[in-house]
């Protein structure tokens, strides 16, 4: 019996070649993934069963409990699952295309530079352009951000580690000329924006949140995935990939561009939330290996699991209090940061 599973798709001129057992593993993670929305849903000031939290998501629950599941908590289920999926494909293929296992949005200065459009669009033009522009200066300032850490860290080629020492400067910088803006705004935009910095997705809603970023993840996460089979090449090396017939120079720069604009939309929506893109592609490559057309997917999943766990003990571990789910995120994430650049730390 194959171990293989063969999907091919003539009009599109696709075809794919999926092992049984990364598929079934997929197919777990999706369950787990759908398992913890419906629980966390459930779960806050005021407990409610699995079982009425889906009555109520398909409208046969209580009037109370169809408020509270479906205007106030599963918009901010569903922000976690887009968010996670997001920052998570987005350090996987950062991590493969610039051959740098210490290589996420976070630790390059990406998320960083994300966060200072996002926080300049609140400070210059919240009062006279819609909200749903925001992503695009996010991803902008993303953009910018990525095009000077290049050439700051270009001295006859990047090397991993100072690619993420360079990047852990920009970062700082970033971080320090948002929190001067923040300083020196009105006190209103201020608060909001420090919650911002932190990385939290309190207080979601359907209108100003799900459905500005539900466009972006809907469009580049397909086709990131289908881009898969380019980031599998690069990880060869660019003499290899050349010889192979690879466009490396293009299919690189596509790749970068779909990875920095999944995490700037993210960015503008959830805020600055650490550490996700760098350890859920390490954990998808335990369960399924280097081929990304399997790591693509697992790591989305994974990395919108890692958030919506981050958010259910944020919002129910110091009740009434509603800690940032970045707060949690960063603390399981820097001692892991630590541990890779540890063991990382000869790939000079």
């Amino acid at each position: 019996m194959s171990k293989f599973i063969s999907l091919r798709f003539d009009k599109a001129k696709l075809s794919l070649l999926l092992e049984k057992r990364h598929a079934w593993i997929t197919l777990a993670l999706l369950a787990a993934t759908i398992l913890i929305m419906i629980v966390s849903t459930g779960i806050g000031s005021q407990y409610i069963s699995p079982v009425n939290v889906v009555r109520a998501v398909f409208g046969h629950g209580s009037p109370m409990n169809d408020v509270i599941v479906n205007q106030l908590r599963l918009p901010r289920i569903v922000i976690a699952v887009l968010i996670g999926a997001s920052l998570a494909v987005a350090g996987a293929v950062l991590q493969g295309i610039v051959r740098n296992p210490l290589a996420s949005p976070d630790v390059t200065g990406i998320t960083e530079g994300a966060s200072l459009g996002a926080v300049l669009f609140m400070f210059l033009f919240s009062d006279t352009v819609s909200i749903h522009w925001m992503p695009l200066m996010s991803i902008a300032c993303a953009f910018a951000v990525t095009f000077l850490l290049y050439i700051l860290a270009w001295k006859e080629g990047v090397s991993p580690l100072r690619l993420v020492l360079i990047g852990t400067g920009l970062s700082a910088a970033f971080k320090s000329i948002s929190y001067m803006l923040i300083i020196s705004g009105p006190l209103i935009l201020a608060s909001k924006s420090l919650t911002f910095m932190t990385g939290s997705i309190y207080g979601a809603s359907w209108s100003n949140d799900v459905m500005n970023l539900m466009p972006w993840v809907a469009v580049l996460l397909p086709l990131t995935w289908l881009q898969a089979r380019h980031v599998n090449v690069l990880a060869l090396g660019d003499e290899i990939a050349t010889s192979a017939g690879a466009r490396v120079q293009r299919h690189r720069l596509i790749l970068l561009l779909l990875s920095v604009a999944l995490a700037g939309a993210a960015v503008a929506i959830g805020g600055a939330i650490s550490f996700i893109g760098l350890m859920a592609p390490h954990m998808a490559r335990k369960l399924v290996g280097p081929s990304f057309g399997n790591l693509l997917p697992v790591s989305a999943l994974i990395g919108a699991i890692l958030l919506l766990l981050a958010d259910l003990i944020a919002r129910t571990a110091f009740l009434p209090l509603d800690v940032p789910a970045g707060v949690f995120t960063a603390a399981i994430g820097a001692p892991f940061f630590l541990y890779m650049l540890y063991r990382f730390r000869n790939q000079a």
